[in-house]
């Protein structure tokens, strides 16, 4: 398998996204497994990932952090059967990210210069209306705090991302809906983690948002963001940063 592409995992959180998934596993690279972590869906999701060959693990628990905690127990399960891998990455399922960049997320991590690369939609091109103005003000204001108040800098909130196995588990992740990213990338920061941002281009997503694309779910994830930044950036000492670039 090219890149080493064997010594990855990929996790993907779907809800409902038959759809949307069925094409990002029919252009995901070949990777060691991949991981579908249902939550909760109605439709044919659960059929479509093991059709396509993903191990599918269910997370009736509604909840974005919950599906990816999910599919982590499952990695972890796999792990201690041996089946350890170097990186984890993590992708949605609505076909809005390109699965076939994968190796240019995990190529950093398996080189051993960074420990998690996160796609910036910022840093790349968006296809116009991918991403709801509620969205892009959210996430600027997002990193910008995280700036001023733990001094990590961020582009982007993005799903798309890769992490190294180790690390990943010592940061305890525990998230169980909208505030998963910005969890990680605050721990990551407080970890000092060498941290890189790649560009990626961003499509209108298949099907409905359940966040962004709502009035209820941005200001129930914005809140969620604000709490956990006010969390780790007032009630914590700030440490230094960690390494820290853009991949251009």
């Amino acid at each position: 398998m090219s890149d080493h592409l064997d010594e990855v995992v990929v996790v993907i959180p779907a809800l409902n996204e038959e759809v949307g998934l069925a094409e990002v596993l029919k252009r995901l690279p070949k990777v060691g497994r991949v991981v579908v972590a249902d939550n909760g869906s109605s439709d044919r999701t659960a059929e479509v990932a093991r059709e396509r060959g993903a191990t599918v693990v269910s997370e009736p628990r509604r909840g974005y952090g919950n599906a990816c905690l999910a599919g982590l127990v499952e990695v972890y399960r796999l792990a201690n059967r041996g089946e350890e891998p170097k990186v984890v990455a993590f992708i949605d399922a609505d076909f809005s990210d390109s699965p076939e960049l994968l190796p240019e997320l995990v190529r950093p991590i398996l080189k051993g210069s960074h420990d998690l690369v996160i796609g910036s939609r910022m840093l790349g091109d968006r296809e116009p209306g991918a991403m709801p103005l509620q969205a892009v003000f959210g996430n600027r204001l997002a990193c910008w705090l995280m700036k001023v108040l733990l001094g990590a800098e961020y582009t982007d909130l993005g799903p798309y991302r890769a992490i190294s196995f180790h690390k990943l588990r010592e940061l305890g992740m525990s998230d169980h809906d909208f505030g998963w990213t910005i969890e990680m990338q605050i721990k990551a920061h407080r970890a000092k983690l060498r941290v890189l941002e790649t560009p990626v281009p961003y499509r209108c997503r298949v099907g409905k948002s359940k966040i962004s694309g709502t009035i209820s779910g941005s200001i129930r994830a914005g809140a969620k963001i604000l709490y956990l930044i006010a969390k780790y950036g007032l009630f914590a000492r700030r440490a230094p940063g960690p390494s820290h670039g853009n991949q251009d």
